[in-house]
């Protein structure tokens, strides 16, 4: 047993899971150097929806983030989100997109890429893990933790050893729905260290109220690094309390060495953001309540509020618990994929088009059917070919990596982007977000020559 390592989310996950990802650049810039100073393993600054959020909602650039974030930390190391072949879009690229990407991103100054799959696909990080390994990153390859009648220690310990034998450097569990309870935790961590000789790194998230009680399971398990949250930004749908993980063990073997006095410091700072967020309603008090539904329905936060949405705009919003319990049906329907973006978005519309047709199937979107088809990979279980041929019709379904079948993109992406370009990671920005993009650039350019009327968009706080 030895101390226990810290990435702090405050930067990425806990904003992205409580204030829809609006926090921005300006409101971070004057703690980074705090931050900086804690002592913490990695700061997640940057991945996940943050490249989104600062296009479409903050008019920002999201790698000169990157590297202002970079200028300020210089003692720590930055880590991102990463979403295997689908980058930080909805969709697969090409492997020389994926990997242009990859490069940029180690460029720009990030040090670790947590690489995942929404399938469990090893497929689908190949080529991600190849390109981190060469632009000299650490590659923590991610296991997307899910329950299931075809998932256990046994098949998740066979998995990171196959990732583990790709070239990862690290292994999370990644818990984005909060399914895994203290128990399972202890048992599962122990799994992993048997299989594999890598640090174990566990994300979590406090949604069914369980976090912190998983975080100390597995520490005694002999996981090796936590993801915690700042208190102002933990708990709910984030992940359990930075403070508490230290205090509660401070004077154990497994002693983090952080410091409480640091900590609030960094504390009374997220505060004062908090409590604007909460004034602007971009923080809704109903993501920061415990749901231990989580654990039934399997639902991340995310989802929910997508489903919420959903129901809303049709005018059915009563109609919520029939969603719910109709989105294991359609879970084991297409193969137990485990949800997390973009298959908890697939299967939970499917659901609610299921429900407010009267009957299940009747619609079935573009997405559902490119699941279930293989465009995304190899679904966990195998799906009936009944079902498979009722949903896909006379399509051939897809057996090989996905990726395989998409050509080239980058002579096209350059071609494209020139009227715009400013900088070579546009054509990146281009690649992922297309229109939101454009607006982004002319955005920029307005800017540029003093067109722009609202002034600077990053200077107070942004809702929803």
């Amino acid at each position: 047993m030895s101390k226990l390592l810290i990435t702090e989310t405050v930067l990425r996950d806990s904003h992205q899971s409580l204030a829809a990802t609006r926090m921005t650049t300006n409101e971070m810039l004057p703690i980074l150097e705090k931050l900086d100073q804690v002592g913490y393993h990695s700061l997640e600054a940057w991945g996940g929806a943050t490249f989104d959020a600062c296009l479409r909602f903050l008019d920002e650039d999201p790698w000169q983030r990157l590297r202002t974030i970079r200028e300020h930390v210089k003692n720590t190391k930055l880590q991102m989100l990463f979403r295997g072949q689908n980058i930080l879009g909805y969709r697969h690229y090409s492997d020389d997109v994926v990997s242009y990407f990859v490069q940029k991103s180690i460029a720009n100054g990030i040090d670790i890429i947590r690489i995942f799959d929404a399938l469990n696909d090893p497929r689908n990080l190949e080529t991600a893990i190849q390109a981190a390994i060469r632009e000299g990153g650490h590659v923590q390859a991610c296991i997307s933790y899910t329950t299931s009648p075809v998932h256990d220690n046994a098949s998740f310990a066979a998995y990171a050893k196959t990732l583990a034998d790709m070239g990862a450097h690290s292994i999370c569990i990644k818990d984005m729905a909060g399914l895994l309870k203290p128990y399972e935790a202890y048992e599962l961590v122990r799994a992993l260290k048997e299989s594999v000789n890598l640090p174990i790194q566990l994300h979590t998230h406090y949604t069914a109220g369980l976090a912190s009680m998983t975080v100390l399971k597995a520490v005694e398990a002999g996981v090796d690094i936590v993801d915690t949250a700042i208190s102002p930004f933990a708990m709910g749908t984030s992940q359990p309390p930075t403070e508490a993980i230290v205090a509660a063990l401070q004077g154990t073997e497994n002693d983090t060495g952080l410091d409480l006095e640091k900590l609030e410091e960094v504390s009374d700072f997220f505060t004062t953001i908090r409590e604007r967020y909460l004034a602007s309603g971009l923080i809704d008090p109903k993501v920061l309540k415990v749901n231990v539904n989580a654990l039934l329905y399997q639902v991340p936060g995310g989802m929910l509020s997508n489903l919420i949405s959903q129901l809303k705009a049709a005018g059915q919003s009563d109609r919520l618990p029939e969603v719910l319990a109709e989105v294991p049906n359609v879970r084991r329907d297409a193969g137990y994929p485990p949800l997390v973006t973009p298959t908890s978005q697939i299967v939970g519309t499917q659901a609610v088009y299921n429900v407010l047709m009267g009957q299940r199937y009747k619609t079935v979107t573009k997405e559902f059917r490119g699941m279930v088809r293989g465009e995304y990979g190899k679904c966990p279980a195998p799906i009936d070919p009944d079902f498979r041929r009722m949903i896909i019709g006379d399509a051939e379904p897809i057996d090989c990596r996905p990726a395989d079948l998409i050509a080239p993109e980058m002579d096209k992406l350059r071609e494209a982007v020139a009227p715009w370009s400013e900088q070579e990671e546009d054509l990146l920005s281009y690649a992922l977000f297309e229109q939101v993009a454009v607006k982004f650039f002319e955005k920029r350019k307005a800017k540029k020559y003093g067109l722009d009327p609202n002034g600077d968009p990053n200077s107070g706080v942004h809702s929803v």
